[in-house]
């Protein structure tokens, strides 16, 4: 019987310690983003820099990637329209 109590005592202390360190986690937590805040509003000019750079190269090599395309595309129309033909004449 007291093994039993003892067990449960053990229990209890057990779960209130894991209160208190997911207590004391949030805690920190919540003071890391508070003072690391002024620190990202002063980065967000720098992340609006960063992304737009990076959307000007998406769009350059899109832009680089179809002009590559286009004539690669006219020049096999080019090659291929007189068989195209001869073959709907044929048929």
């Amino acid at each position: 019987m007291f093994a039993t109590f003892v067990l449960g005592v053990l229990l209890f202390i057990g779960m209130m310690m894991l209160v208190a360190v997911g207590i004391i986690a949030a805690l920190v937590k919540f003071t890391f983003k508070l003072v690391l805040l002024p620190l990202k509003l002063l980065m967000l000019p720098f992340i609006l820099v960063a992304v737009v750079m990076k959307l000007a190269l998406v769009v350059a090599a899109g832009a680089v990637i179809l002009a590559v395309v286009i004539p690669i595309a006219i020049i096999a129309l080019l090659i291929a329209a007189p068989f195209v033909v001869m073959a709907s004449l044929a048929s």
